[in-house]
């Protein structure tokens, strides 16, 4: 999701001091300014571009004050790549994000600049609701406020906005439903990732089983677009009224084509088909000489061993839906510890283990969507594993 990371940092000394001037008075006029309301708060939600970060789109909060001429946007996706261990933190869950501010014209160019279409959603609330979404954002805008521990699919900068709204407003949000289809996270995350393969297959390669589960409407929230689409059918409910959420919606950012979809010459099905072929040629090649080629063997079995770690790793990450990922019995660590018997042509039971595991791997895809091309990669070890079992090695 969008971050304003470079842009924050440039204009931060200037930011500071403009929020701090621009809150005081907000605060002790309130009571003053209540019969006349000059204030807009609108949900900004921004069209993905092709940046890894930006694939799902992004989501913000707009303060308009058209007496002051004050214009912000408050921004819950700031991160930054530079700290230390970022990449660890991030697949352990441990990655922290924070509320920026910046003024709407610095928001508009950057989105400009990406060609991302924004969407504004203009809140049919009271002055009171708009006073008090003001002091949660000032709250949260304190420097023991600011920070948030992320997390991509229940705590992010689109669900955090969505909070701040709905949880200051004087009366329940209740959403209409669109459609009754069941979907689950992964289905949700494929419906973006769908024209960029590679980074469908890590998102795949790191969920879960939990991913495949069914989830709520409120839970399908975590996308910037369903937020969007569910805040303009949702309603207030306050005593025995009702009225809209959203008063009105306008493009103030229109889509333009500047980022090109990904394209890649090698699909992770051609990749694993290759991997495929390559195996099938060199195990035959190995049946009729009667002897195992070491390098491949070894070459595959630190792959696996290696990627098995990550997986074994996402395991003990704070993401609920990293847990029980079937995909461990196809690249399992254990692989590690064979190493030296396999390079040795040691005889062992290693390759009979395998197999089994594989068999199991291949039975889970009934329950877990894999990644995209790992079945023909399963096909291809079992081939390795097959082999091993025809081909006599020397004992210890």
């Amino acid at each position: 999701m969008k971050q304003f990371k470079s842009v924050f940092r440039n204009f931060i000394p200037t930011i500071i001091l403009m929020v701090a001037c621009f809150f005081m008075p907000v605060s002790s006029k309130a009571e003053n300014t209540l019969n006349n309301d000059s204030i807009e708060i609108s949900l900004l939600t921004c069209s993905p571009h092709d940046a890894i970060y930006s694939l799902y789109g992004h989501t913000a909060i707009r303060y308009k004050d058209l007496r002051t001429g004050g214009d912000w946007v408050f921004n819950y996706g700031i991160f930054n790549f530079k700290k230390p261990f970022f990449a660890l933190r991030f697949a352990l869950g441990k990655t922290d994000y924070e509320l920026g501010v910046v003024p709407f014209y610095i928001f508009q160019k950057e989105y400009q600049r990406f060609g991302c279409q924004v969407n504004e959603q203009l809140l049919n609330i009271t002055y009171e609701d708009k006073i008090n979404i003001i002091n949660a954002l000032e709250d949260n805008y304190r420097p023991e406020n600011k920070v948030y521990r992320y997390n991509f699919l229940y705590n992010n900068c689109t669900t955090q906005s969505r909070d701040i709204i709905v949880n200051n407003i004087n009366g329940h949000v209740v959403y209409n439903a669109i459609s009754d289809d069941k979907k689950s996270f992964r289905d949700e995350i494929h419906r973006y990732t769908k024209e960029h393969p590679w980074a469908a297959v890590g998102n795949d390669l790191c969920l879960g089983l939990k991913a495949d589960c069914d989830i709520t409407p409120e839970e399908k929230q975590f996308l910037p677009e369903n937020l969007m689409n569910d805040f303009d059918n949702a309603q207030i409910i306050s005593g025995n009224s009702s009225k809209p959420l959203v008063k009105s919606n306008r493009i103030i950012i229109s889509k333009q084509d500047i980022n090109k979809s990904a394209t890649t010459l090698f699909s992770p099905t051609l990749c694993a088909g290759i991997f495929f072929f390559i195996t099938l040629c060199i195990s035959l090649f190995d049946y009729k000489r009667g002897e195992t080629c070491v390098a491949w063997d070894a070459f595959i079995t630190l792959l696996t061993g290696l990627c098995g770690l990550i997986l074994l790793l996402l395991f003990f990450s704070e993401h609920p839906t990293t847990s029980t990922n079937l995909q461990i019995l196809l690249l399992n660590p254990i692989s590690l510890f064979f190493i030296p018997s396999v390079i040795k042509k040691r005889r062992t039971k290693y390759w009979h283990i395998y197999a089994t595991l594989i068999l199991a791997f291949l039975i889970g895809c009934v329950f877990q969507d894999y990644a995209e091309g790992m079945i023909i990669v399963a096909l291809s070890l079992l081939i390795r594993c097959w082999l091993h079992t025809q081909i006599k090695t020397k004992s210890a």
